[in-house]
Order: structure tokens, then C-alpha cells, then sequence
């Protein structure tokens, strides 16, 4: 078929449009602007890419897919609606996309892209549909001619539902995009439920919370007494975590901090569900590499470090800075500075009070305009709510000769070239601190 992406340029839809492109059909999709993701699928998979959206690029097209961002009076919806051309939201097209899969499922609030790529590691000759460009594969796709996919499923807006899950892996659970399920705890969290009642092997993090408390069937990871002797180590400055597993021996993973082999313990036990077998497990897990945007060292000098992370809620961000204090020590490094581009207005409110105590212990924080990804701007203080760290408020940062340069109404009102430097977002946060055009 032809297939027509409104939105194509977002990390999901992209993948869906690869896969499907892999798959054997003709792709096309627009978004508001050009990016590294829309490069790579003119390139590398022929896509017709109309920027920006255009009425006429879903002429000629059999059904098209639009991204939960895509309002119904974008004029590609309003003219595919007009021609009587099948939309589909990028949530309903999972169902006839996965249907005949063998899926397995990655959900939970954090870390679901870092076990989704662990696990396309674990399972070396499967499909995978990650939420993020794996290191390892260089790509948020990964094809193989058989039915066996490694997805990672969406909470959001409850698509994981339509994800088909032979097994399914619940890092944790945490009330997110509250928006969405109108602020109904009860209703959210029933979507966890339900998305587990699906799968034949569940495998969860049993000191979640509400994970424990499920009277289900399940492989359960007790983090604290299945996971020991956790230390870190580098690999050519590059941060590895070592753990031992049970009764398994020890395993040793990139990345550094306890919810890496958190991640990666989950991803581990999955694996042997499947069947796999232990060594080849522990050999496998070396094969990951990281994944782009995720503790992404994109400068590595011996006095100083900027790393791109896309952390954005408040437990990722702590969770990351613990990890970052631990590779500061390793690496000898002085200082540990914060660039934060908060992500949605709702966001920000909703977990003020969690960022408010996030950014602990950092040397120096610098706050970038909310990155609105769509909503209508709200007036938030938040150097009022940061006072304690006396932040630094600025418009943008850019990186150039290997220094992070600050910048307030187009000046550079600050530099930074030592210890270790750490944007935070899921904004364009990640062109700046790389010094790129987005």
C-alpha cells in the first residue's frame, strides 16, 4: 500500500513508517519541520517528505497515519477526509500493524526505552520498534524477516492496549500524562491492568508499588534482593555498571547507576522466559551500546564531559544525577553542571514540586524557557521555585570549540568548559547542547 505519515518526524511515527517501509510499502509523510529523523527516511527509505504539511501530499496515498500531536484541522486530515481516505491515528494503526506479531511489550513510566533496547540486545534476531536510536543498530528500527518484534509500548494515550503483548515487561509505574486520562487515577492505572491481562509472560518490577500489589501471574524482580555487588567501572571513560543476578553470576551493562541494572534485569529475566539461554545472555547484554539522548556523552575530554539526556520527569532526572555524581567521581571531575529546558506546561506544574528537589547537590543550574510541545503557554515562576540553587535563567545554549555557551537576549552571558556538563529535555534542548541546527 501507500502509506501517508502526518507527523512523521516523531520518534514513534518514524518507526512505524521504517517498519512498514521494510515491510514492502510505499511511504510518505510531512512534518512542520526538517530533522535528522525526516534526512534519514528520504535517504534510506525513499519517503516522499512534504515540510511543511501540505494538503497535496496525501494525494495518491491508500490510508493515512497521523501522530498523536495532529489535530483534526491540519489540512492533510481535512483533505484525506475529504478524498475518503482511511485515517488512522497512530494508536488504532498498532492493531493491524502488530496483529500477527509475536510482540514483545516494554511499558512503565521510566526506563522503557533503555529496556527496550537492552532486550532487542538480548534477542539479536528480532524485529524492534524502540522509542529511541539504539546505539547498537544505529537506528529506532530494527527489521528481520520473521514475526518476533520488540516494541516499546506507549502509556500515553493508552495505545499499548493495541499492542498485541506476547510478554510483556513493566519497569514501573507512576502517574504520568494525567491529562489524557482526565485525572483519573483509577482509570489510569486500570490501563497498567489491562495492558499486563494481555500478556502470556509478564515480567515486573515487584517493589513498584502498585506492581507489588497485583494479585497476577509474573516473574518478579525484588531490585533490592535480587540485584547485589552492584559497582561501576570505565571502559575507555565510558561508564559500565556491574551487578550480580540472583543465582545467575554477574553481568556487567553500559550505563552507570542502579536503574540501569534495574533495566537490565528485567530485560535479563525476560529473555530466559523466552528461553534463552543464561551465557548467551550475559554475552549478548554486552552487544548494547547505549541509546541516543539517554547519558549520550557527546563531548568526552579529560577535564570536561557534556552529556545530552532526555530526561524530563523529575524521577529521571534524579535517578540520572545520582548516576552522574558516581561518574563524576570516577572520572575525577570538580563540578556537575545542570542545563534544564523544562518539557510542557502541564508537566512542570503537575511535578513543580518533584523538580523543585531533583536537582540536588548540582553545582550549577541553568533554566531554559518551557519547551510548550504544543500547549498554550501558562505563567510558572520558576526562579522563584529554583531560588535555592540561584539559577541562572537563559534563552538558549549552543556548543562551539568544545565550549557551552550560555546565551540571554542574543548575548553569551556565561561559558562552561570543565567537569561534567548535562542538558536535560525532550525539547530541542538536544540540537543545543550539540551545537547543531535542529
Amino acid at each position: 500500500m501507500k502509506i501517508h505519515f502526518i507527523g512523521i518526524g516523531g520518534i514513534g511515527l518514524s518507526a512505524l513508517a521504517k517498519f512498514l517501509a521494510n515491510d514492502g510499502h510505499t511511504i510518505s509523510g510531512s512534518d512542520i519541520r526538517q530533522s535528522e529523523i525526516t534526512n534519514d527516511l528520504a535517504t534510506n527509505f525513499h519517503a516522499k517528505i512534504t515540510i511543511p504539511h501540505h494538503k497535496d501530499a496525501v494525494h495518491g496515498a491508500d490510508i493515512v497515519i497521523y501522530s498523536a500531536a495532529i489535530r483534526k484541522n491540519n489540512p492533510e486530515y481535512v483533505e484525506a477526509e475529504a478524498l475518503g481516505i482511511e485515517l488512522f491515528s497512530r494508536k488504532e494503526a498498532l492493531k493491524f500493524i502488530l496483529k500477527d506479531k509475536e510482540v514483545y511489550a516494554i511499558g512503565g513510566a521510566h526506563g522503557k526505552s533503555t529496556t527496550s533496547a537492552m532486550l532487542a540486545s538480548l534477542l539479536p534476531e528480532s524485529n524492534a520498534l524502540v522509542g529511541a536510536i539504539s546505539k547498537e543498530f544505529g537506528s529506532n528500527v530494527r527489521q528481520y524477516n520473521n514475526n518476533k518484534v520488540v516494541f516499546e509500548a506507549d502509556e500515553s494515550d493508552e495505545s499499548f492496549l493495541n499492542s498485541n503483548p506476547y510478554l510483556a515487561i513493566v519497569t514501573n509505574v507512576e502517574p504520568e500524562h494525567m491529562e489524557y486520562y482526565e485525572y483519573d487515577e483509577e482509570r489510569f492505572y486500570n490501563a497498567y491492568r489491562n495492558f499486563l491481562s494481555l500478556a502470556k509472560i509478564k515480567v515486573i518490577n515487584a517493589e513498584d508499588e502498585f506492581l507489588g500489589g497485583l494479585d497476577i501471574d509474573a516473574v518478579r524482580l525484588y531490585p533490592s534482593k535480587d540485584i547485589t555487588n552492584i559497582s561501576y567501572v570505565l571502559v575507555d571513560d565510558k561508564p559500565y555498571t556491574r551487578f550480580t543476578l540472583k543465582d545467575l553470576g554477574v553481568f556487567e551493562v553500559f550505563g552507570i547507576g542502579e536503574h540501569i541494572a534495574l533495566d537490565a534485569a528485567l530485560a535479563i529475566l525476560a529473555t530466559l522466559e523466552l528461553g534463552e539461554d543464561a551465557e548467551n545472555v550475559r554475552n549478548r547484554l554486552k552487544a548494547y551500546k547505549g541509546i541516543k539522548k539517554r547519558f549520550d556523552i557527546v563531548q568526552n575530554q579529560p577535564n570536561c564531559v557534556v552529556i545530552d539526556d532526555y530526561g524530563h520527569h523529575p524521577t529521571e532526572i534524579a535517578a540520572t544525577i545520582k548516576a552522574l555524581k558516581i561518574y563524576k567521581e570516577l572520572r575525577g571531575l570538580a563540578t556537575l553542571s545542570v542545563i534544564w529546558q523544562p518539557h510542557k506546561y502541564s508537566r512542570t506544574m503537575d511535578n513543580l514540586e518533584g523538580f523543585v528537589k531533583c536537582f540536588e547537590g548540582v553545582d550549577r543550574l541553568v533554566v531554559l524557557p518551557i519547551w510548550s510541545a504544543g500547549e498554550l503557554p501558562v505563567e510558572i515562576d520558576l526562579k522563584g521555585a529554583l531560588m535555592q540553587y540561584d539559577p541562572l535563567m537563559a534563552d538558549s545554549v549552543t556548543k562551539q570549540d568544545n565550549i557551552v555557551k550560555i546565551i540571554k537576549d542574543g548575548h553569551v552571558i556565561s561559558e562552561y568548559n570543565d567537569g561534567i556538563i548535562v542538558a536535560f529535555g525532550a525539547g530541542d534542548i538536544t540540537y543545543q547542547i550539540r551545537g547543531e541546527n535542529q
